[in-house]
């Protein structure tokens, strides 16, 4: 059994839910995997942050502007009159459910549950349109059978103890139709994977039934070797190791979701990113099996702030970087990229929640300095420690632009750059022609 997943682009419109039966084979078994179709998930966020703010009327308001859209969306989507009634009355039965939520105390509860109406709405919609055009299938509440742990992790084998039984329950069924994104968390409480769950989603339920493949489907051909966004001429990388394309993943590649690679790593399931636009592309393969040695790709990841201690009391003395660590763990701010020299020490945080509490603190080890608006450049690929020349390579590339810290060694796959986002696309592009051209 395969797991197919879709983004909100790829069920954007009537006509993209449509096209998907271009893709999906109704005679092979599979797990189909919907995001919210697009937009959706970030209107339903405003609503939500009307309501925290008690600005009831801007809710109903947003509210209704939505049923609206999914209104003119059905109208498209079901000619026939049946099915466009059924939908009509799962739109209404939603919406009035978040409205009820502008008459009583708004709290991350109730936020949950509005959060996770983008993927139960497009899931059912798209169960209703193959039951109109006569090809049979089942819908599995992701509720039932997606439920993180008391450490908020992703609880895999309760995962294959619900949801296997509900894919046996159907053994003249092939497709089986399951939200992404939303789950339960320890307490039975609707909660989700946060942005970019769906990826997440069906990763895990592909390592829950030892899928023979994942494949996430969006709207662009494969990991490329840099961000086509901001660089000509970039091409799609056709084999990536697990390792290599979690790197490109957390640092900054859009086209997939960091955490999702773990799953698929762990119980090693192969996963293929494909385009929807261009469904018989090869795509990226992610897999076990070992790629050729040499640079692959770039990515880059912004909103990254650099912090630097220097103390005279950091020399030659042990346990000083483990009171450093413990600020940034007290208040649960994870650490990118890290330098260390006799005297000082420098590190990049991608969250600043906390910044001034963790400032505050590390006053008392010596003097910070604060550079803010940086981005991390990752290139990444497999560099054998017995090949030289890599980090020349990448040096010499950017030799025009200011780098204001360099990570190499901490992976056989990453060589790391820290610089201000100023400069960010000038060194993509810089490294793009001294890398691949």
């Amino acid at each position: 059994m395969r797991v197919l997943k879709f983004g909100g682009t790829s069920v954007g419109s009537p006509d993209r839910l449509k096209k998907l039966m271009e893709i999906i084979d109704p005679l092979q078994p599979q797990v189909v995997v919907l995001s919210a179709v697009s937009g959706t998930t970030n209107e339903l966020v405003a609503i939500a942050n009307a309501l925290y703010e008690k600005k009831h009327e801007e809710a109903n308001t947003l509210i209704d502007a939505l049923e609206s859209k999914y209104v003119n969306f059905l109208a498209q989507l079901f000619p026939s009159s049946v099915y466009f009634k059924k939908s009509s009355m799962l739109i209404i039965e939603h919406f009035n459910s978040i409205r009820a939520f502008t008459q009583d105390l708004f709290t991350v509860y109730e936020e949950r549950i509005i959060l996770s109406k983008g993927e139960l709405i497009s899931t059912a919609l798209f169960s209703y349109y193959l039951e109109q055009i006569g090809i049979k299938n089942v819908l599995l509440p992701a509720l039932d059978f997606m439920r993180l742990d008391e450490h908020s992790e992703p609880n895999i084998p309760y995962t294959t103890e619900h949801l296997t039984p509900l894919l046996a329950a159907h053994p003249n069924i092939n497709i089986f139709i399951t939200q992404g994104y939303i789950c339960r968390n320890h307490f039975g409480e609707v909660d989700n994977l946060k942005r970019g769950g769906s990826d997440y989603t069906a990763s895990l339920i592909g390592a829950a039934i030892g899928a023979e493949e994942v494949q996430i489907w969006t709207d662009i051909d494969g990991m490329h070797n840099n961000d086509p966004r901001i660089v000509s001429g970039t091409k799609p990388i056709r084999n990536l190791s697990f390792n290599e394309a979690a790197e490109l993943a957390y640092f900054g590649a859009k086209i997939l979701h960091p955490q999702s690679v773990f799953p698929a790593q762990k119980y090693n399931i192969p996963v293929r990113l494909l385009n929807t636009m261009e469904p018989k592309a090869p795509g990226t393969l992610i897999s076990s099996m070992e790629s050729e040695a040499g640079i692959k790709s770039i990515a880059a990841k912004d909103g990254i702030t650099a912090l630097k201690i220097q103390s005279s009391r950091m020399l030659l003395a042990y346990g000083f970087l483990r009171r450093v660590f413990e600020v940034f763990e007290r208040y649960k701010t994870p650490i990118d990229m890290i330098t260390t020299s006799e005297v000082a020490v420098s590190l990049t945080i991608d969250d600043d929640q906390y910044l001034a509490e963790i400032i505050n603190e590390l006053n008392g080890f010596g003097t910070v300095e604060i550079d803010a608006d940086q981005s991390i450049i990752c290139i990444v690929g497999d560099f054998l420690a017995s090949k030289s020349g890599y980090a020349a390579k990448v040096m010499d590339s950017l030799k025009k632009i200011p780098i204001r810290m360099i990570s190499y060694g901490g992976s056989s796959n990453n060589i790391s750059v820290l610089v201000n986002t100023s400069v960010k696309n000038d060194a993509l592009k810089a490294l793009h022609k001294g890398l691949f051209e």
